[in-house]
């Protein structure tokens, strides 16, 4: 069963809690800072974060940038409990992923991380998948999406889809990267992205 909590909005609904609460976090952040309208740039779940901002509260929201977000979330058999498993029985396309993932954050809180993860995915998939692709028409900031040759969790055809479906989005495919384009491409992915909102 999915979490989901109701907007203002009658018939309208809010992204699964995960997103839209850490979105009103980044709200009450951007509110601290006072640096609303913000330049959002985020990688996967942070993308998607950006995404779900942009649809709640689109004056707050300047431009996005994201990598690795397609705006729902769905997986072939299996890969919810090969994420839930990752940090000690990864598939080979997942093995670099884990390294990572070990390297950064400790074996112990990569694996209660990712068990964390692979449990709300599986929540959200069963409920529909949807995060922001629904409502993708009503964010109007600009926005560059971009995602790797070789990304299985968000595959180009999918962010193009989306793109496709934005106001003003551009899609770009990073060639012969994976999920992780700011490890496999890191020096094209931030000209790619300083150059982008040089240009907002």
């Amino acid at each position: 069963m999915r979490s989901e909590v109701a907007d203002n909005h009658p018939g309208r609904r809010r992204p699964p809690w995960r997103f839209s609460s850490t979105a009103l976090a980044g709200f009450a952040l951007l509110d601290e800072l006072g640096a609303s309208p913000a330049h959002i740039v985020g990688f996967s779940d942070g993308g998607e974060y950006a995404l779900v901002m942009a649809e709640l509260q689109p004056a707050a929201v300047r431009s996005i940038v994201a990598w690795g977000a397609m705006g729902m979330l769905e997986a072939p058999p299996g890969m919810v409990e090969a994420l839930g498993n990752v940090v000690d029985n990864p598939i080979p396309p997942l093995q670099e992923f884990s390294n990572y993932l070990k390297s950064a954050y400790g074996e112990e809180n990569a694996r209660a991380m990712t068990r964390s993860w692979a449990k709300a995915f599986g929540e959200i998939i069963d409920g529909g998948g949807d995060i922001s692709r629904k409502r993708a028409g009503e964010i109007a900031c600009p926005a560059l999406l971009i995602t790797g040759e070789q990304d299985f969790i968000a595959p180009p055809t999918a962010v193009s889809e989306l793109a496709g479906a934005m106001q003003k989005a551009e899609f770009i495919e990073a060639k012969g990267a994976t999920h992780m384009v700011h490890h496999d491409s890191p020096d094209w992915l931030a000209k790619m992205i300083v150059d982008w909102l040089a240009k907002r």
